[in-house]
């Protein structure tokens, strides 16, 4: 992963230095400022083994990239930019203007902030540049070749090995192990091509995901790695968790909390992390799925698959970024992004067992219990729960909620937990900024 930054004006080193000091956590390694085209532009990065920036006279770009499917890249066009990001929204990208009409870029808000307006968030799979790269389709262009379901689970492992095998960076990479059945799939598949994997995972005392990530790591042989944290230690990480994170949102920041604290961990001995992120959306996780009609199953699973980079893809972005390491987000890659959306809703979930073609394709891997474990919220599964709710409720008043719930820009906040975690997103980035750029959980959290 890197950081990109940039303003549409000529002579800006100064500016552009202190937009990447403060997205430095992105790109710890290396920085590159240079003009182009009427415009200065800067990245920060670590190394990947991608280009993060040409000056050559046809393509003056710079770029966050880490993988396939996953690239936020601007690039210099006569004084402005032609801005190009991945289909799912996997690498964040931001413009604005500031005041005299200047126009900005950042892979993060706070680097455009305090002076900068009309903040937007860059479309994902917007660009067209075909010199650069091909943007992800959520179109099924990669399809089952036949209905039979021993057929479709072997030809799923299959994407899902080749995208774990063409990533991973021997004893530099890790996972991120939750005990569920995504990140604990991707670490079997990780295990393989590795000398001895590392997984990393964090949980309040005598919750499931401790006990599950113990279970599964010891059935691979991993070098694991365990947190045992208290509510004390969630709510000293908040601040910096919302700063991170950029956003107030209850179900984020929640799920945010135990996430940063594992990847805290992970960077004092990986560089680059894999997530079992996105496996919810493409073959149906989520509790509420089941109710639906089988008919619109397919529509929903587009739905929130596009919705992916205002949830999971930036908590794991800014989770990982905020230590310096690359996520790699296996599920994302395009191949098996289209091939999942192509699987017959029948065959993700069966007799309301969530995910069922994916739990096929991968049970031979890891222990039964594992393999066919119930859905569980990352913040519930680490033994979080209500904890912090019940925090807020503690810390604000009804009265203080009734006075405050209703934001500058007519928002109306949810609960006192939102308003808590608002209150530290408010001392970081004010109370002026539109919020425009910020997306919000349309998911109930029982329902999820």
């Amino acid at each position: 992963m890197a950081g990109i930054a940039g303003l549409a004006k000529k002579d800006s080193y100064g500016e552009v230095a202190y937009m990447l000091d403060r997205i430095a956590h992105r790109g710890r390694m290396r920085r590159k400022i240079f003009e182009a085209e009427g415009t200065t532009m800067g990245v920060v990065w670590n190394e990947t083994g991608f280009d993060m920036f040409s000056e050559s006279a046809g393509m003056n770009f710079v770029r966050d990239i880490a993988g396939p499917g996953h690239y936020a890249t601007v690039m210099a066009d006569n004084g402005t930019f032609i801005f190009s990001r991945d289909g799912l929204g996997v690498a964040p990208l931001y413009r604005g203007k500031y005041s005299d009409g200047t126009l900005c870029f950042a892979s993060e808000v706070k680097a455009m902030i305090p002076g900068v307006s009309g903040i937007e968030e860059v479309t994902p799979g917007e660009g067209d540049s075909e010199q650069l790269h091909q943007h992800l389709s959520l179109s099924a262009e990669t399809k089952p070749t036949t209905t039979d379901p021993e057929t479709i689970s072997s030809e799923l492992r299959s994407l899902l090995d080749n995208a774990v095998s063409s990533t991973i960076r021997d004893e530099d990479t890790g996972t991120w192990l939750s005990g569920g059945l995504d990140s604990a799939a991707v670490s079997a598949l990780a295990s393989r091509y590795t000398g001895r994997l590392k997984t990393f995972t964090a949980g309040l005392e005598g919750s499931p995901d401790l006990e599950c990530a113990a279970q599964t790591a010891k059935h691979l042989g991993s070098e694991h790695h365990e947190a045992v944290v208290t509510v004390d230690d969630l709510v000293a990480v908040l601040p910096d968790v919302i700063w991170h994170l950029e956003s107030f949102d209850p179900l984020l920041v929640r799920s945010s909390v135990l996430n940063f604290i594992v990847s805290r961990i992970a960077s004092d001995h990986v560089s680059d992390i894999f997530s079992g992120e996105g496996a919810d959306e493409l073959f149906a996780g989520y509790r509420y799925l089941r109710d639906l009609p089988g008919e619109s199953l397919p529509d929903e699973l587009l739905r929130i698959t596009g919705n992916l980079h205002n949830t999971a893809l930036q908590r794991v972005d800014r989770c990982a970024t905020a230590y310096g390491t690359t996520a790699h987000v296996i599920f994302t890659y395009p191949d098996v992004v289209n091939y999942a959306l192509s699987i017959p809703h029948e065959l993700k979930i069966v007799n309301g067992v969530e995910k069922w073609i994916l739990r096929q394709a991968v049970d031979d891997l890891l222990p039964h219990k594992i393999a066919w474990r119930p859905k569980a919220k990352f913040w519930e599964g680490g033994g979080v729960k209500e904890k912090l709710a019940e925090i807020a409720g503690k810390n604000i008043s009804d009265n203080d909620f009734r006075n405050e719930r209703q934001l500058p820009n007519g928002w109306v906040l949810s609960g006192r937990e939102e308003l808590w975690y608002y209150r530290i997103f408010r001392d970081y980035f004010g109370d002026d900024i539109t919020l425009s750029w910020m997306g919000r959980s349309d998911v109930a959290p029982d329902e999820t």
